[in-house]
């Protein structure tokens, strides 16, 4: 694939960074607006395709580093599987960090209640979903590239 025209990247270049601020954006608010960190996770990867088809693959795959994507991939799996096992002297997943009912309708205002490890939890799935997404893209992208042009020599083992 090869880049597109100037004025494609460029508009990459200026709009592509919205793409990870509202992605992120909806990865904190999930737990209280609609999306989570499922779909927030899915808008922030949507940048590396974005990357990829303004810039090329040659020069994206330059830049990237798949074990950066895998160890977001790996940290919010752990983080998320952290959270369900501090629970566990009352049950898995439970919302240890809740403010309790009586406590928010004793404070009068009506402000939503923190939800706890919920929050938390959503964090960490959009940590794993944005880089487990972008981990599928590039590879996807690069089996494409493969079975069109051969493989390159790293791939084959010859950078040893």
């Amino acid at each position: 694939m090869r880049p597109l025209s100037v004025v494609v990247r460029t508009g990459c270049d200026i709009f592509a960074w919205f793409l990870v601020i509202f992605g992120a954006s909806i990865i904190i608010h999930g737990d209280v607006t609609p999306g989570g960190g499922f779909q927030g996770g899915a808008v922030v990867a949507t940048f590396i395709s974005l990357l990829l088809v303004a810039y090329g693959g040659k020069k994206v795959l330059s830049w990237v580093r798949l074990n950066i994507f895998n160890s977001l991939l790996v940290f919010g799996l752990m983080l998320f599987f952290l959270l369900g096992i501090m629970g566990f002297p009352n049950s898995f997943f439970y919302n240890f960090l809740a403010i309790p009912h009586e406590v928010v309708q004793a404070s009068g205002h009506g402000v939503i209640p923190p939800s706890g490890t919920i929050a938390l939890m959503d964090i960490a799935v959009g940590i794993e979903v944005a880089g487990g997404l972008s981990l599928i893209v590039l590879s996807m992208f690069r089996g494409i590239r493969i079975f069109r042009e051969g493989p390159m020599e790293e791939e084959l083992g010859h950078d040893r």
